[in-house]
């Protein structure tokens, strides 16, 4: 049985950002003036203003995810709001009745059932089951094929697009403006803070490149669809992801297709869920038989399904656009592996590139909360100007360490086991982004790099928002 409803919950997370009391639901109340005053009175059926005039009904007000999405002010940034549609019992209900309908043959009404997995819950998964992480993809695939998926992908193909897509702006952005420093994007915990905390201040400086889950949607629910003469919305599309803010981050307003009439992404369960939804079968991942994970992007498949992106456990962000502009602005080839430098902590490195005894780049990784914190503080007062890129990830050790992953189990520190999970990302080949593979997308689908079509497809765009004083944020 999951441990999460449908409701507003608050726990320990690690992501250390902690309610704060205050729900900012923009709403429009209209105000008249009393001279008799009136009274609230709360009744069975709702909530009733009683004044001389008589007894008016109060409207409810409702919140939704995408409210929440915009807020984070009454719950924690990664355990907040899982709604029924991104859950793991709406996930099987849904393959249930789908595979009814492919049962009699409703071919109309059946939809066609892709599952996306990301690298890090296959990294947690294959360390809980105590297999490699290549047979982790395999197992899994098989099992979701047994609960009724017709494709099963990774998430390679948009992890180098996004990699490349940020990289791409970063330059472009460097060479407008040296003296800005660009934010990463892909941590949708991290939005969720700028844009509810910092809001016009700080959205300018963050990264329009979407994240892979994002690229990941629009490849599925364009290309793929494209290629199996489908609309978007005859595909249900599913990822896996480390943590729960994934969720939120599908849902938003910016990445529903109107196009198709569907969200790029349906819905989003999390390490930790397919773990529950295994126990409760009373198995373990490596009793299903395994099957290939899907390659419909190029007809030679690659040698191996799970890759990692240079040696930092969240996409890699920082050290492929710092190897990148190195040789693109100054000609530069980094030595490698990149030497990072810790400051503060262990969760703060920094990356420098000199050239003729100046500082040309300087990138920084910026792991959990309190760093971002203190980064928001000092970009602020005009003190991080000295950055050019930093990769803000909100869970301390990045995704590797995402709030949905699977749990230390007897009596391990989190620690060791992102230690553990470290070695498991190691192993893995390292991808080449720069590759037939994705040179096809752009010509094939995007009609070239820096189109119209890009901009639309792998960017997006943030919103500021206001926050509105209520009673529970006023400081007595």
């Amino acid at each position: 049985m999951s441990r999460f409803s449908a409701a507003l919950q608050l726990t320990d997370i690690d992501d250390f950002i902690t309610p704060s009391l205050e729900c900012i639901k923009p709403v429009n109340i209209e105000k008249t003036q009393s001279t008799t005053g009136a009274k609230i009175i709360v009744q069975e059926d709702g909530y009733y203003e009683e004044s001389e005039s008589g007894k008016l009904k109060l409207q409810k007000i409702d919140i939704s995810l995408q409210d929440c999405l915009a807020c984070s002010g009454c719950i924690t940034s990664a355990e907040g709001v899982l709604i029924t549609q991104q859950s793991q019992e709406e996930l099987l209900k849904v393959l249930r009745e789908n595979s009814k309908l492919k049962a009699a043959e409703s071919n109309e009404k059946s939809r066609v059932v892709v599952f996306t997995i990301a690298t890090q819950p296959l990294l947690s998964l294959a360390h809980r089951y105590q297999i490699s992480v290549e047979a982790a993809a395999r197992h899994l695939s098989g099992y979701f094929r047994g609960l009724g998926a017709d494709f099963v992908l990774g998430t390679k193909i948009a992890d180098d697009l996004a990699l490349i897509e940020c990289r791409q702006e970063f330059v472009e952005r460097y060479r407008d403006n040296m003296n800005v420093t660009m934010l990463s994007s892909s941590c949708p915990g991290w939005v969720c803070y700028a844009e509810k905390t910092h809001g016009n201040f700080i959205l300018p400086h963050i990264s329009t490149t979407r994240s892979p889950q994002q690229i990941m949607g629009v490849l599925v629910k364009e290309y793929l669809a494209k290629k199996l003469n489908l609309p978007g919305s005859r595909i249900y599309h599913v990822t896996v992801m480390p943590c729960y803010d994934k969720k939120l981050e599908a849902s938003r307003e910016d990445f529903y297709s109107e196009v198709n009439g569907s969200r790029d992404v349906d819905c989003v369960i999390t390490s930790v869920e397919v773990e529950q939804m295994l126990l409760k079968d009373e198995q373990t991942l490596a009793l299903y038989e395994p099957a290939d994970l899907d390659w419909p992007w190029w007809d030679q498949r690659p040698e191996s399904m799970v890759w990692s992106h240079e040696a930092t456990l969240s996409g890699g962000y920082a050290e492929h656009i710092f190897k990148y502009a190195a040789q693109e602005l100054f000609n530069e080839e980094p030595r490698s592996p990149l030497q990072t430098k810790q400051v503060r902590n262990r969760d703060f490195r920094e990356i420098v590139l000199e050239k003729d005894g100046q500082v040309v780049l300087k990138f920084a990784i910026a792991n959990g909360f309190r760093n971002i914190q203190n980064l928001m503080q000092k970009l602020k007062r005009g003190k991080t100007s000295k950055y050019h890129f930093v990769e803000v990830m909100a869970c301390p050790s990045g995704c590797i360490n995402g709030g949905a992953q699977v749990r230390p189990t007897n009596g391990q520190h989190v620690r060791e086991l992102t230690q553990k999970l470290e070695e498991l990302y190691k192993k893995l080949p390292s991808s080449q982004v720069d590759n037939k593979v994705t040179k096809h997308i752009y010509s094939d689908f995007f009609n070239g790099a820096d189109t119209d079509k890009t901009l639309q497809m792998l960017h997006t765009t943030y919103h500021a928002v206001e926050k509105f004083v209520t009673a529970l944020n006023i400081k007595w």
